[in-house]
């Protein structure tokens, strides 16, 4: 069986969707809610490396403390980038996806069809209402 995991936000929309997503490939994920249970440091760390992004690519700005943070701040080291997602794992931006193909941070959702070992089994629409999946189990655009 693939394992696949998910750091999901349940409040998420693109979150939600991307857990549709990998559940419309047949497999159920190993849902992390991070903000109840982030993950360590290093596990962060190795994350970010595995999906080929910086700790400022992977932070979130959009109703966190980010900017109460001084985060913008260029100076900043990858290190207290880190440190300030540890501190406030609202930080981290989601959903970020772990499957025997690789990881990604899934925004857009569809992000997530790149390392999803299995096939889509039907249609799947967002919660929007937009198409992603057709009958066929083929992405739409």
């Amino acid at each position: 069986m693939t394992t696949i995991v998910i750091y999901h936000n349940p409040d998420c929309g693109t979150s939600r969707n991307t857990l549709a997503l990998i559940r419309n490939s047949g497999v159920e994920p190993h849902v992390i809610e991070y903000l109840k249970t982030p993950p360590s440091r290093a596990l962060l760390v190795e994350m970010i490396e595995a999906a080929g992004m910086t700790p400022r690519e992977l932070l979130r700005e959009r109703g966190t403390p980010y900017a109460e943070l001084g985060l913008g701040d260029e100076a900043l080291t990858n290190q207290a980038l880190v440190d300030a997602m540890m501190a406030h794992p609202i930080l981290i931006n989601r959903p970020l996806v772990v499957t025997p193909i690789g990881v990604k941070l899934c925004r857009p959702s569809e992000a997530v069809l790149d390392i999803l070992p299995d096939a889509q089994r039907g249609a799947l629409a967002k919660e929007d209402g937009e198409q992603v999946i057709d009958a066929a189990g083929q992405r739409v655009n």
